[in-house]
């Protein structure tokens, strides 16, 4: 039989085939098998990359969750994937529309919703408001959702109209609404509930209008400003980590990125939420009840029986604990320190301009004046930062110094391992004058806030004039600015107890750059269901289990059409050495007759 070589291999490689096989030495034989394998592993290989590596880069620092808050573009509405959402907050001065989008979810389980706030063909946010609150709609509660009709126009005009039957709305009520009381409430959410899906055809339902609580606010501000900084992402080599326990008492620990804690402080109010990653064991009955109304436990993930996005946040509000209100509160001791008592003036001090109240929370020479009903109390700044704090201590209302602010439980705080956020006054109070908004330093910080209660008010104006403060800074800010450092001072360390050495607290009005509203958490924390839909309704519709999304089933196709590629040119390949070896045969076989037929004339 004839022996063929296959050009393809080595020269060593010496194969003979017959119509049925190749009959190569074993040795041989079992190299080119191990060939054909590695050419199969390494396609797997690089299927497997291609198929999860989008879903996780471990070691890149680009997090794409910032595209929330640096994206510019506006929002491509030819695209029919993108999906949206819309958040109405009705708030007590005014009612907002906030539209969002979101691609389609990548299909990972563990992995949230990638919701951005929608921009229009002009790159602004689209984002409307009207006035006033619409809790004024009290005693005419029917023309609820006329008053909210020009906002969900607004968003109507801009969701794609294909899109509406799918895209929820929510209408989600504030502080105004919550000063109502239960029976106005329910008629005014009544109405939107009967008349919105009549002019519209978004997707709401009864339970997408509600008056949500000072908890449920600060927990959906706590969602969104951990959103945007990406902490809810699979962590990274270099990221911050916590071990988390969860409820469930045969779960183990599960370590994860660290979350930071916000701090807001607006005129009126304060408020504070942070993560409790381990187990609170509580010291009595009381203390537990206590510590219940102010904890949150949640699962963001789209998947109740997964726990990688179960948080525990401890949240609460102060009220009257703004700096504004806690200057009220500190102005009102004052009048009523000099109120007559039995007939007689409980103190001279203050009565008159010539013996004025001497304030260590008013800068250095200042006048001023608190009038309460017919009675005036003069004032004169005396800039004693040290003698201010221990002024407005009490109005803290401490108790044995085991408590947050009125004595409301407050969780315990891991400040080795912990970060927090403070907004509004904690960032105004250190940059509109003093000009050290940032990161947070307690030594720099005081020494800061006394140098300028020291300074005499003829020289702040001064200043002032000459613009060597921010923009922001006005008369009424150097006014306050002496007494509200003092009260954000305690209110960290007498109130929170945080350490003075803490070096975790950045000072922040913005985000990247972009203000970040709680109604971002509010439709996370709303849609967060929303991937095991598609996940479940991509498994009845193609088949497969639920992990297999459109990629996933792409790049499958992608790997066998490679494959069979493979298993066709080895058996093209194979048909052509049929072809060759049997070609040849015929050939012998003719020199064979050409032989014996020459053998046969030379017989005699």
């Amino acid at each position: 039989m004839a022996r063929i070589t296959l050009s393809c291999l080595p020269a060593s490689w010496y194969c003979s085939a017959s119509l049925l096989s190749l009959n190569c030495a074993t040795k041989q034989r079992l190299l080119f098998l191990l060939l054909l394998f590695i050419t199969s592993v390494f396609l797997l290989a690089s299927y497997q990359r291609q198929l999860w590596g989008s879903q996780r880069r471990p070691g890149s620092r680009v997090n794409k969750y910032l595209s929330i808050v640096e994206s510019l573009e506006a929002t491509n509405v030819l695209d029919s994937a993108l999906n949206y959402g819309i958040v109405v907050d009705c708030g007590s001065s005014g009612s907002r529309v906030f539209v969002y989008y979101w691609p389609p979810h990548n299909g990972n389980p563990h992995t949230l919703l990638d919701i951005r706030q929608m921009r229009d063909s002009d790159h602004k946010p689209v984002v409307k408001k009207i006035k006033p609150g619409i809790s004024t709609l009290a005693n005419t509660p029917t023309q609820a959702s006329d008053y909210l009709e020009p906002l969900l126009s607004f968003a109507a005009a801009h969701v794609p109209a294909s899109k509406h039957k799918e895209t929820p709305l929510y209408i989600l009520c504030t502080a105004g609404m919550r000063l109502l009381p239960e029976s106005q409430q329910a008629a005014i959410l009544e109405d939107l509930v009967t008349d919105v899906p009549l002019e519209f055809d978004f997707l709401f339902s009864r339970s997408h209008a509600e008056v949500i609580s000072g908890k449920q606010e600060g927990v959906y501000a706590w969602i969104g400003i951990n959103f945007v900084l990406g902490r809810f992402d699979h962590p990274e080599e270099d990221d911050a980590l916590v071990e988390v326990t969860t409820g469930s008492e045969n779960q183990p620990p599960i370590s994860r990125r660290r979350t930071v804690g916000i701090m807001d402080m607006g005129g009126a109010s304060l408020q504070i939420a942070y993560e409790v990653p381990s187990a609170i064991t509580f010291s009595s009955p009381q203390e537990e009840e206590a510590g219940k109304s102010v904890l949150a436990e949640f699962n963001l993930g789209c998947d109740v029986e997964q726990t990688q996005h179960v948080y525990r946040v401890y949240v609460t509000t102060f009220l009257g604990f703004g700096g504004n209100m806690a200057r009220q509160r500190y102005e009102d001791r004052l009048v009523n320190s000099t109120l007559p008592r039995n007939g007689f003036p409980a103190t001279e001090m203050g009565l008159s301009e010539e013996r004025p109240y001497l304030d260590p929370c008013l800068p250095v020479s200042m006048s001023d004046t608190v009038t309460r009903g017919n009675h005036t109390v003069y004032l004169r700044g005396q800039g004693d930062w040290s003698r201010c704090k221990e002024a407005v201590r009490p109005f803290l209302g401490l108790h044995n110094g085991t408590m947050s602010p009125q004595g409301i439980y407050q969780a315990p705080i891991n400040f080795s391992n912990s970060e927090f956020y403070g907004f509004s006054e904690f960032f105004y109070c250190m940059e509109d004058v003093l000009r050290i908004g940032g990161q947070y330093n307690s030594d720099k910080y005081t020494q800061a806030s006394k140098d300028y209660c020291a300074t005499k008010w003829s020289t702040l104006k001064q200043r002032l004039d000459n613009q060597l403060f921010s923009q922001q800074a006005d008369i009424n800010r150097l006014k306050l600015q002496c007494f509200k450092s003092a009260w954000m001072h305690e209110v960290l360390h007498s109130g929170f107890r945080i350490p003075t050495d803490y070096r975790s607290l950045k000072t922040a009005q913005l985000v990247y750059e972009k203000e970040v509203q709680w109604t971002l958490g509010a439709i996370l924390f709303k849609t967060r269901f929303l991937p095991l839909r598609d996940l479940q309704q991509e498994t009845l519709r193609q088949g497969h289990p639920g992990w297999l999304r459109p990629s996933f089933v792409y790049n499958h196709h992608l790997f066998s059409l490679c494959l069979l590629v493979v298993v066709l040119a080895i058996l093209l390949y194979i048909l052509r050495l049929r072809r060759i070896h049997q070609r040849e045969l015929r050939q012998v076989e003719a020199l064979d007759l050409l032989w014996v037929e020459e053998g046969e004339a030379l017989l005699p």
